[in-house]
Formats: C-alpha cells, structure tokens, sequence
C-alpha cells in the first residue's frame, strides 16, 4: 500500500475551474486510476488531511469520498483509512432519466443523449405523462438503486416540488433538464433557458426578413399557454422596431391582413389551417404574408415549401448532458435557439 502522497502530487483543484470543487476531487481520482497514476490499496489522505492540504472544506472532501465509495471505487478501514478499492474500467455511471413525455422534442434529446453515452453508461428510463404524483412515486419507487445521476425533466415550482426533491434526491446526482434550479440552489446541475433575452436575440437576426412587412400578428388561443418572456420578448420587439402588433386568440374568425408576420405558437393542426386560410387568398406567402413558427419538425420542413422556425437545437442538449455525465461535471448549461430560414418568411 503506496503512502498517500503519490495522490497529492497528481491531485488537480481549480479556483477557477466550473466544476465544483468535490467534482474535481472525484474526477481526479477516476483519472489517475485510468492512467495507472493511482493503482489498487494505494493509500488515501483521510478528510482532514485533504482539506488542510487543499485548503478547502471539509464538506467537499466528504461530498468526494462518499461518492467514490458508494461506486466502489474507494473504500476505507478503521484505523487505517482511505484507500483504492478498485480502478475506473470497472465504474460506469448508472442514470435514472424521468421525461415527463416522449414528444418528438424530447425523442431529439434522448436519442443524441443515448447515442453519446452508448455502453459507457447504464440508463433506466421513466415517463410520468405530466402526473406529479407518477413524477414522486417512480422516483420513490428507485431511490434505493444507487443511481450516479437523477436526470428529471420538469418545470413544477410549488413548494411542494422543491420540498420533495430536496429530501429523496441528492442534490450532486441532480441534473435538471427543462428546469428551474433557483429554488433548489446553485449548485444544482441543469439545462436551463434564458428565453427573455434569447428569443429578443432571435428576432433581431430575423429583422432583415420582416422588414417587407408592416405588422406582427401572434397566434395564440385561450386555451394554448407559452412562457410570459416569449410574448412579452415578440411585443417589446414590435414595438422598440415600430411594427404593429397584435395576438390573434381565434384564427377561424381572423381576417388575414396583407404585409403582416403570423407567429403561430399553437399546435401543426392550427399551423396547416393557416396555410389553408392563407391558399384561399391571393397573398403570396413570403411576400405578402409571412409566417413565423416556433420548434422544427419534417412537417414543417415540407409544408408550404418550408417554413421558417425558430427551434431549440435538441441534439445539443443530449450531447452537453452525456457529457456532463461522462465527465462528472456539475455544469449549468444553456439551452440554445435557432433559426431555420425557409421560404415562408
């Protein structure tokens, strides 16, 4: 059994490193038993040894070890202390992915996230159909299998919610996926939207493609909700680059109007009835008439010779959360948006 020293050396903490400080511990150890740098019954500094040396807390050391000894990577003794249990080629993180659907947005995600992984990683997949209580109990139902990661795609905000995840998910196996991880702190891992400034962004490289036209219309029925940044984004747009604008809750009563955008926000079923509204007129779509939707799919590259989307990238998401994972990182990511130009704008 090596004396622990040999671990200081390759050990690799960042001030300025993204990933959390007990992350790089852990991403540390998995590295040097990969290279032989640490090899098995190699001996580890204990808790307070680590966090004298490092200068960092003794919570972080804690958060690391457990970690590594819950993969059967390190392992103590009494008496003796920490050491190398066994090396990396033996540890493969173990997902528990919840989708609260598998909608075709999704599929993206999951596909790009499945295909990145491949065999590097075990995945068990659940679908709670937009049921908090299926949400609670498949988590209660698993929290004994000694998942490396919680990956949960939800939007739920109340109380309740953050009350819940906080006692049945440990809040360094957590990633949110489509979630807000304000309420539940800052360390917490996630795929989050910055929709306000990101959709503003949007229709400002758009400007070019409205400038034909006279006004903004946003297709939205009562019944159908968006994120408040979207609608508010498309109106302060108009109104700081002077087109009028106005939502349209009711497309079967909306008499279309030459030199206008229609923004359609709801279903493909109302986007082929605009179509067809817009077919019973003489307007010319992408020069009379312009029409503006929001996430792609191969209908919409095939309707009307193409219509023009603003869209997430989907596979970018699945790719950044493999490697999240792969890489042990705790990592805040951006979801991105872009623009797809087609004739219809």
């Amino acid at each position: 059994m090596r004396n622990y020293n040999s671990f200081k050396d390759i050990l690799s903490i960042s001030d300025y490193s993204r990933v959390r400080k007990h992350r790089q511990i852990i991403n540390s150890v998995l590295s040097a038993t990969t290279i032989g740098s640490l090899k098995l019954n190699d001996k580890l500094p204990s808790v307070n040894e680590l966090a004298i040396d490092c200068n960092i807390s003794r919570d972080t050391v804690v958060r690391a070890y457990t970690f590594l000894k819950e993969n059967d990577i390190i392992d103590s003794i009494p008496g003796k202390g920490y050491y190398i249990k066994s090396i990396t080629n033996k540890y493969k993180p173990k997902v528990f992915l919840l989708l609260n659907s598998l909608s075709p947005q999704m599929k993206k995600i999951y596909d790009a996230f499945a295909e990145a992984l491949q065999d590097r990683a075990n995945i068990d997949v659940y679908i709670y159909q937009n049921d908090y209580n299926q949400f609670k109990n498949h988590i209660l139902d698993n929290n004994t299998k000694e998942y490396t990661h919680y990956v949960l795609a939800t939007n739920f905000e109340d109380k309740d919610y953050i009350d819940f995840i906080k006692n049945e998910v440990a809040v360094d196996k957590l990633i949110l996926l489509e979630g807000n991880s304000e309420q539940l702190g800052d360390e917490i891992a996630c795929v989050y939207q910055n929709l306000e400034s990101d959709f503003f962004q949007v229709l400002e490289e758009l400007e070019c493609y409205f400038r034909k036209y006279k006004g903004i219309k946003l297709v939205l029925p009562k019944n159908n909700k968006i994120p408040n940044e979207i609608r508010d984004s498309l109106a302060k747009f108009c109104h700081q680059y002077h087109y009028k604008f106005r939502i349209v809750e009711d497309l079967n009563n909306e008499k279309l109007e030459r030199n206008t955008v229609y923004v359609n926000f709801d279903n493909d079923e109302s986007l082929v009835n605009l179509i067809k509204k817009i077919n019973c007129t003489d307007f010319v779509l992408g020069k009379d008439i312009g029409l503006l939707s929001y996430d792609d799919n191969p209908l919409k590259e095939l309707l009307a010779g193409g219509i023009t989307v603003i869209s997430h990238v989907f596979e970018k998401i699945g790719y950044q959360l493999a490697d999240t994972i792969l890489n042990n990182e705790s990592e805040q990511l951006l979801e991105p948006l872009n623009v797809i130009i087609r004739k219809s704008l």
